[in-house]
């Protein structure tokens, strides 16, 4: 700690706080031993800090009412315990605090008791308010009367942790909002009849459901109501503050009455939902718009929503609830990926630029998901992340002490739902539920807080919940003696009610009017449904139009002398940039990759796609755990000074470029990060959003994103993305966890045409894939793009393209390999395969052919296994007609891989007298061999196999399966 020029009319005034404690703590050590002090401090001590304090010129200052005065040396030992109690009041004083609805009383003393501390009423009398608290009101006088107010603070309806908060400036200022009651604000008459009102139209509308749809799932929101008012709090602040957008995110806890009251759905189209189903009945089968038409749609409790408000010229805003499935936390970083979308400014050329002010994100979290499912920190650790910030979300946790029929002991380690928040140094407030102006001051502090600091905030919503997980649920019967309390426990709007006829804000008959009109509205909208019929109340969904017959073909080629210009401006770098001497020599090359006899490697393809693209106006994001150099050094965008460290990327300051360019390294996550990327693209539908996967392998810790959003987004919501997965792939001796990107797995999802499944065999196919899906963003083709991507063949010869057929080119389904099927009358095996293995093929033809003829084999890659290219093998098989087998040739073993999901289609395919036949690795458990020689011993028996066992013709086993399988 350094003093510096002591201030010599007020000395004292420099410490306050933890730094009065620490003076104390340094001046009972000055008082044993004065060298034990650091000089400044016992020079400070030697000239202020006497034992006869009162005879100094400080003390006849504080004696006169301008300064604290600690008199004597034992009253400075009290003190400093009296600081100690202060510092204990503010660090638990939530373990006293009045925050749980349902609990009468705490015990304070084992925390916040004097006595502990040492101290006596006489003791605090004799010490000066000022003297432990530097924000003491006038008031107060004296520390025992500033204990008592802080004990007050702290331990009531509202609880604060933010000692784990290391920036001394955050803490600093959420005391002094805190401990000055700048954090509560004076409601009008009328704002209280308002939240009033609120609260009785949230309990209503439960009520009312409850009642009139008996048994039906709702996922009511009693026991946290407050949760309403509290978001509309939130919303009107950021609004009001120039916010465009607010997105919130949220399990289906409460999410009727959100969608209601808070996203403006009307009435009548929930009690029409609780009646009839739009999936079935709103879209017949036989229309265009029917179910068998790509429809599947969601239940109630999942959609999402929007509302836009514009309450003049200059404010106006859009507000988006998030669909969300069954998985609760996994919404978290969509709604993040929306909000940063929503930030960001891509027509420029460059680095996006982001203004936190245009939108937020609030997560609304439930207490046993909170800590239980890890994407929640995967979320948190990205707030905080240059590529994922989005300038602090604002969390609520609807906390209502129990998940389905567990209760929270067991459901977590600690103390509070909220504690996992401490390890990314997020405040947090709990606030008892059953106080309506404290919940709305804990909305008040965060959005504050958010707006100065740029960071997440926490409030934990303590309440509980009325019914069962669901409304056929008898909670009784795991929780009874919890239940009997909540039995004869009172709404928070009847609570608050009493408060307000009790202050006599509100007359009894004024309450009671404001329920009959809350009443007669819900049963007037209800009586509108039944006269008027279902289908008039059902709100309209935008159906997603089936695309029956997947991507057209587009031109995707680009001008020489265009990729010509683009690849001499990727490798210019700023003057005395100093690129690493290796890594230079290798780009340098690249100037000649386009002239002569030069061909375009895996990389380059990569690069110039997406300068082309950048240069037609499309905004790119990429971003994966090793994204700007490449998991295996093959992209290098990013160049890092190897004297500086200096980073730069050639896509910044491309002057084709019409759009952004934002490519950043992920954490080592896969869920929270491809969630982020899905929500982004969802939100900016026009920008083309890539994620690259480490290892293939790995993504499947992202499993939920791809099952429940990524292939399934629009066939449920309506929500359509152009998603760009990367996932390496390739069998190369490297293990279980190095090889496969389980490529079935994606082929399982896949229908509807709801995404493309791709594995390439060339630079240039991953050119024009790259522009094709460029192409389709933000338009009725845009589907997501899985792509297998390589690992070994990034520098393969056989991988690498003329440069003209970038400019001359487009992407194929197929691709014949050019050596064989010269002589159609004598092929009798055609081998379908794709990927690295079809490169290994290609490789082992030249060293067969020197022994053996293969006139009678042909080679076909498929290089898009979904949509099936269907029509294209068609074609290719009607040309040979000797044909006796369809070979299959893949890597992964048999229950792996494309085969299952592709034998169905090749039996159908076939003739009754061409055998389909499989050739790879057995069934397996594990994805790949662990020891590279017999690894390698494998691969060479499936390349021997392909090319030179002729085999049997005909073959029982095989005919027996292809007849079950048409069967």
């Amino acid at each position: 700690m350094v003093i510096g020029n002591v201030n010599q009319e007020n000395p004292w005034q420099r410490f306050h706080g933890h730094n009065l404690g620490y003076v104390m703590e340094q001046y009972e050590q000055y008082q044993n031993n004065p060298d034990a002090v650091p000089g400044e401090l016992r020079a400070f001590f030697d000239e202020w800090g006497a034992p006869s304090l009162e005879e100094s010129e400080f003390g006849k200052e504080a004696s006169e009412g301008v300064l604290p005065v600690v008199s004597n040396a034992g009253n400075m030992e009290n003190a400093i315990k009296a600081v100690h109690l202060v510092e204990t009041i503010r660090s638990y004083g939530h373990l006293a605090a009045k925050i749980n609805p349902l609990q009468e009383s705490v015990d304070e003393a084992y925390v916040l008791n004097p006595e502990k501390f040492g101290l006596t009423e006489e003791d605090l009398k004799a010490i000066p308010a000022k003297a432990i608290w530097e924000h003491a009101p006038d008031g107060v006088q004296t520390a025992g009367e500033a204990i008592k107010r802080l004990k007050e603070i702290h331990k009531g309806s509202l609880a604060y942790e933010f000692d784990h908060v290391h920036d001394l400036e955050e803490r600093t200022w959420l005391t002094k909002m805190i401990e000055t009651g700048a954090i509560h604000r004076s409601l009008s008459k009328e704002e209280q009849a308002g939240l009033l009102k609120r609260l009785t139209e949230v309990e209503g509308f439960e009520q009312f459901l409850h009642r009139t749809f008996v048994g039906q799932k709702r996922f009511s929101i009693e026991g946290v109501d407050m949760l309403v008012p509290m978001l509309d709090e939130l919303i009107k602040e950021g609004v009001h503050d120039g916010v465009h957008n607010v997105m919130i995110g949220m399990a289906h806890r409460g999410r009727l009455n959100v969608l209601v009251h808070v996203l403006g759905k009307p009435y009548g189209n929930i009690f029409s939902e609780f009646q009839h189903s739009p999936n079935k009945d709103l879209f017949p089968s036989e229309g265009s718009r029917g179910i068998n038409n790509g429809w599947t749609g969601d239940v109630k409790y999942h959609l999402g929503g929007d509302r836009s408000i514009e309450e003049s010229e200059t404010i106006h805003a859009r507000i988006t609830l998030a669909n969300n499935p069954s998985h609760l936390e996994f919404v978290d970083p969509v709604v993040a990926g929306f909000a940063r979308a929503a930030q960001e400014e891509r027509g420029k050329a460059g680095y996006p630029e982001q203004d936190v002010s245009k939108s937020f994100a609030i997560l609304i979290h439930g207490d046993a998901a909170f800590p239980g499912q890890g994407i929640v920190a995967e979320t948190l650790n990205l707030g905080g992340l240059k590529g994922y910030q989005t300038g602090g979300t604002i969390h609520i946790i609807a906390n209502n002490m129990v998940g389905f029929t567990t209760d929270s002991p067991d459901s977590r380690s600690t103390k509070y739902a909220s504690d996992l928040a401490k390890g990314y140094e997020i405040p947090i407030i709990h606030v008892n539920a059953d106080d309506p102006q404290a919940c709305l001051a804990a909305i008040d502090l965060a959005y504050q807080y958010r707006s100065l600091f740029k960071k997440d905030f926490l409030i934990d919503l303590v309440g509980y919940r009325r019914f069962g997980h669901n409304e056929m649920d008898d909670p009784a019967v795991t929780q009874p003696q919890l239940y009997k309390k909540i039995g004869t426990h009172p709404t928070v709007k009847t609570l608050y009610a009493k408060q307000l006829q009790d202050k006599g804000i509100l007359s009894a008959e004024e309450i009671e009017k404001i329920n009959q009109d809350v009443q007669e509205k819900l049963q007037t909208e209800y009586e509108k449904v039944s006269e008027k019929g279902k289908n008039d109340y059902v709100e309209e969904v935008e159906v997603p139009e089936l695309i029956t017959k997947g991507i057209p073909e587009m031109d995707t080629k680009v001008p020489l002398d265009t990729l010509r210009e683009l690849n001499s401006e990727l490798l210019k770098w700023p003057e005395g940039f100093n690129v690493y001497p290796k890594l230079k020599r290798i780009l340098e090359r690249r100037i000649h990759s386009l002239e002569g006899d030069g061909k375009v490697e895996w990389a380059l393809a990569e690069t110039l796609a997406f300068a082309s693209i950048l240069q037609d106006g499309t905004p790119i994001r990429l971003t994966g755990q090793d994204s700007e150099r490449g998991t295996f050094a093959h992209r290098h965008v990013v160049l890092n000074d190897a004297e500086t460290g200096e980073k730069f990327s050639p896509l910044h300051r491309l002057p084709q470029a019409k759009a952004s360019f934002a490519i950043h390294n992920s954490p080592l996550s896969e869920a929270a990060v491809v969630g982020f990327e899905y929500g982004y693209n969802v939100f900016a539908p026009e920008t083309l959003v890539l994620w690259e996967a480490q290892y293939g392998d790995f993504a499947n810790t992202a499993q939920a994103l791809f099952d429940q959003f990524v292939s399934a987004g629009r066939a449920k919501w309506g929500q359509k993305s152009s998603l760009v997965l990367l996932l390496p792939h390739g069998y190369e001796g490297q293990g279980p966890e190095h090889s496969s990107a389980r490529l079935e797995r994606f082929l399982q999802l896949a229908a509807e045409n709801n995404w493309t499944v791709a594995n390439l065999t060339s630079a240039a196919q991953y050119f024009h894939i790259l522009r094709r899906q460029a192409a389709i963003t933000g338009t009725d083709y845009a589907q997501p793009l899985v792509i297998m991507a390589p690992k070994s063949l990034l520098r393969h010869p056989l991988t690498a393209s003329p440069y003209t057929s970038l400019s001359e080119g487009s992407f194929q389904l197929v691709v014949e390999q050019p050596q064989l099927g010269k002589q159609p009358e004598k092929v009798e095996r055609l081998i379908l395969t794709t990927g690295k293995v079809a490169i290994d093929l290609a490789g082992e033809i030249d060293r067969v052919k020197e022994n053996q003829d293969l006139d009678w084999v042909h080679i076909v890659r498929v290089e898009q296994l979904y949509p099936f290219p269907m029509g294209q093998i068609d074609e290719i098989l009607r040309r040979y007609e000797n044909l006796k087998e369809i070979v299959w040739v893949q890597e992964e073993p048999k229950n792996m891989g494309a085969w299952h999901y592709l034998a169905p289609t090749l039996y159908d395919l076939s003739a009754d007298s061409v055998k389909v036949r499989y050739i790879g690795r057995p069934d397996r458990s594990s994805p790949a061999g662990g020891d590279p020689n017999i690894h390698k011993q494998e691969q060479e028996r499936i390349l021997r196999e392909a090319l030179t066992d002729r085999g049997d013709a005909r073959d029982g086993l095989q005919a027996k399966e292809k007849n079950l399988v048409k069967s």
